[in-house]
């Protein structure tokens, strides 16, 4: 038992359920060991089809625009509120092309941004543009995949559970 900072031990040996039941009745709740929050997990499956892995860990590139990868990350903001971000970086230089913020994730979040994507890739990109994400369903999703070929732009989707493929993006999402 632990009172005031001090690490003394007292010798009693109290049940933590006496102790939650305690702290409820006091009206007392400890705020730095409360169970996190379950993460946004965008993944429901295969809801489309599963792109092939055209990067394969290859995150840099000599060539701008033909490599953007993007990524959906939910932020806890005070009280229950959550915004989730998706932007679309190009790995050439690590630049933000687009991004969206909406406090609910749905298709919009990665739509709106790609359409920029794509008017930005018809002025600029001098090669065919590689889009890489994770399986989550708004990159399965018909429009969004119907949206690149028409726009000649490749999909390429990292494997279920390896986080690594992704690592660029992946690493920008949690220096948040």
């Amino acid at each position: 038992m632990v009172i005031n900072g001090s690490r003394e031990k007292l010798g009693h040996s109290i049940n933590h359920k006496k102790v939650y039941r305690i702290m409820r009745e006091l009206g007392l709740t400890c705020v730095k060991f409360m169970r996190k929050s379950r993460k946004y997990n965008s993944y429901k499956g295969n809801v489309g089809k599963v792109a092939k892995n055209r990067l394969s860990r290859r995150f840099s590139t000599p060539i701008p625009l033909q490599k953007v990868v993007t990524d959906i990350t939910e932020f806890k903001c005070l009280g229950e509120e959550k915004l989730y971000l998706n932007p679309i970086l190009d790995l050439y230089n690590g630049e933000i092309i687009a991004y969206n913020i909406k406090k609910r994730p749905t298709l919009d979040l990665v739509i709106e941004p790609l359409k920029e994507t794509i008017e930005i890739i018809k002025n600029r990109a001098t090669y065919r543009t590689a889009i890489h994400s994770d399986q989550g369903w708004h990159y399965q999703h018909n429009q969004w995949v119907r949206t690149l070929k028409e726009n000649k732009v490749f999909q390429s989707m990292l494997r279920k559970a390896t986080c690594a493929d992704s690592a660029s993006i992946e690493f920008l999402c949690v220096l948040k």
